[in-house]
C-alpha cells in the first residue's frame, strides 16, 4: 500500500514538472521568434536607423528638459540632424546623430579565423570613420553649432569593440571633434549637460537678482537724499518756530510794559475836581499863553 502511494506521488510530481517544462519551452519559442523579429528589423537599414533614432529620443526625453532639445532639427544647408541639444553659448547647440554600422560588426562576430577578423575590423573602422566624417562636415558649423558633435551608437557591443580593438578610430574621431557615445555613456553625457544647463540658469538668475539689488540700492540712495531734504526743511521750520517764539516773547514783554504805565485822569475829570476857582485859574493861564 505504501509503495503504491509513493508511486502515485512520484507520478504526480513528474506531471507537474512536465507541465513546467512545457510552459518553459513555449516561452523559449516565443523569445526565439522575438529575437528573429529583431534580427529582421536590424537587417533593414531604414528600420535599423529608426531603431537608433527611437532609442536616442527615449534617452534624451528621459533626461533633458523639454526646452533643451529638438528632434529632426534643421541646420545650415537644410540638413536634418536626429537631435539638436539647444544649449546656450558657449558651447552652443550640439548635434547628435545616430549611426549603427551593424553589417561590418556582424561580419566581425561571425569571422572564424584571425585574418577574417582583421579584415572585418578594418571594414568596421572604415564604416565608423565615414560616419564620423559625415557628422563632422554636416553638423559642426562655425558660428551656428558647437565645435563638436556626438555620434550615437545604439549598441554597447559595437562601442566596446571600438574601444577594445580600434582605439585609433576613437582617437581619429576625437581629432575630428566627434565624440562616439553608447546608450550608457550618452546617459552620463546628458546628465552632465543637464547639470551645466542648471548651473547656467542659476547664474542667469543670479544676474537678474544682482541687477534688481543694484536698482534697489539706487532707490535707497534716492530715498536717503529725499529724507535728507525733508530733514533740512524740518530744521528750517524749527528755526522759524524759534524766531516766532522770540517775537512772541518780545510782544508779551512790551504788552506788560504798556500795562505798567500809569495814565492820568481826563481833562473833564480834572476840571471837576478843581472846581470853579481852578477853572478860572486855568482860563487866565490860557489867556496868558495867548
Amino acid at each position: 500500500e505504501k509503495s503504491r502511494v509513493t508511486q502515485q506521488n512520484t507520478m504526480g510530481e513528474l506531471k507537474e514538472r512536465l507541465v513546467l517544462i512545457d510552459a518553459a519551452q513555449k516561452n523559449i519559442e516565443e523569445l526565439s521568434s522575438q529575437v528573429v523579429g529583431l534580427q529582421d528589423i536590424l537587417s533593414n537599414k531604414q528600420a535599423r536607423g529608426a531603431f537608433g533614432e527611437i532609442q536616442l529620443a527615449d534617452l534624451v526625453r528621459s533626461i533633458m528638459p523639454p526646452n533643451a532639445y529638438a528632434f529632426q532639427a534643421t541646420v545650415a544647408g537644410n540638413r536634418r540632424v536626429d537631435c539638436l541639444l539647444t544649449l546656450p553659448n558657449p558651447p552652443g547647440p550640439i548635434a547628435i546623430d545616430a549611426k549603427f554600422p551593424l553589417e561590418s560588426y556582424r561580419i566581425l562576430i561571425d569571422s572564424k579565423d584571425e585574418n577574417s577578423k582583421n579584415l572585418a575590423r578594418k571594414t568596421l573602422a572604415s564604416d565608423v570613420l565615414k560616419h564620423v566624417k559625415d557628422i563632422s562636415e554636416k553638423y559642426i558649423i562655425p558660428g551656428e553649432t558647437a565645435e563638436s558633435a556626438l555620434m550615437f551608437l545604439p549598441s554597447e557591443a559595437v562601442y566596446a569593440e571600438l574601444h577594445a580593438n580600434l582605439a585609433d578610430v576613437v582617437e581619429k574621431s576625437w581629432k575630428s571633434k566627434v565624440w562616439i557615445v553608447s546608450p550608457t555613456t550618452l546617459m552620463a553625457t546628458l546628465n552632465t549637460i543637464r547639470a551645466v544647463l542648471k548651473d547656467a540658469q542659476m547664474r542667469e538668475q543670479a544676474h537678474v537678482i544682482q541687477k534688481e539689488v543694484s536698482l534697489m540700492l539706487t532707490d535707497v540712495e534716492r530715498l536717503d537724499g529725499r529724507v535728507a531734504k525733508l530733514e533740512t526743511h524740518f530744521r528750517q521750520a524749527e528755526e522759524d518756530i524759534k524766531h516766532i517764539r522770540v517775537s512772541a516773547d518780545k510782544l508779551t514783554k512790551r504788552g506788560g510794559k504798556i500795562e505798567e504805565i500809569e495814565v492820568g485822569p481826563p481833562e473833564r475829570e480834572l476840571s471837576n475836581s478843581l472846581g470853579e476857582k481852578g477853572q478860572s485859574i486855568i482860563k487866565v493861564h490860557d489867556r496868558n499863553d495867548i
